[in-house]
């Protein structure tokens, strides 16, 4: 018999999950699949999950680890169809959509998938670093030094400059 503060609980995350899901997927019907992946899995799921767990981290991270494996799953199909001869072109926005659009949407769109994750994590749904560390498996200090260029990545991008990254020599 499912629990009904469960079902309630999931019912309550799912605006924020479709949120999260839109920012990474960039398409409403693939967000909406995916929402749907997270919900059927963390049903399936709920009896294995440990109770002092943050639900909301949780389903953060089924949604964020589902999203990964579905890139993979496309970069390998891709891999397959130019192998079989068949080129499908990506579909990345152009740099005129991007100069058009507002300045802090396109810099913040134009960030890393990695990047613009913690910046919604901690920035609008309010995770602390702690559980964002939790649904990454990394400490908390590597969080905080992502999120550090994130916020550095979205200042430079709002200002018009792209910052690159300094090489150096190991001997």
């Amino acid at each position: 018999m499912p629990d009904p503060q469960f079902d309630d609980a999931l019912r309550l995350m799912l605006p924020r999950l479709r949120r999260f899901a839109l920012w990474l997927a960039r398409d409403s019907h693939a967000a909406d699949d995916l929402v749907q992946s997270t919900m059927e899995r963390a049903l399936a799921k709920a009896s294995s999950r440990r109770d002092d767990e943050s639900l909301r981290a949780w389903l953060f991270a089924i949604l964020y680890r589902l999203f990964l494996d579905g890139k993979r799953r496309a970069s390998r199909y891709a891999l397959l169809l130019n192998a079989l001869g068949r080129d499908e072109a990506p579909t990345w926005p152009s740099a005129e959509r991007v100069a058009e659009a507002h300045s802090t949407l396109a810099a913040f769109a134009s960030l890393p998938v990695e990047q613009r994750s913690l910046l919604l994590w901690v920035t609008v749904e309010g995770l602390s670093y702690q559980e964002v560390a939790g649904i990454l498996g990394v400490p908390i200090g590597t969080v905080m030094s992502r999120l550090s260029r994130a916020r550095r990545a979205l200042r430079a991008l709002g200002d018009g400059s792209t910052e690159t990254p300094a090489l150096r020599l190991l001997k």
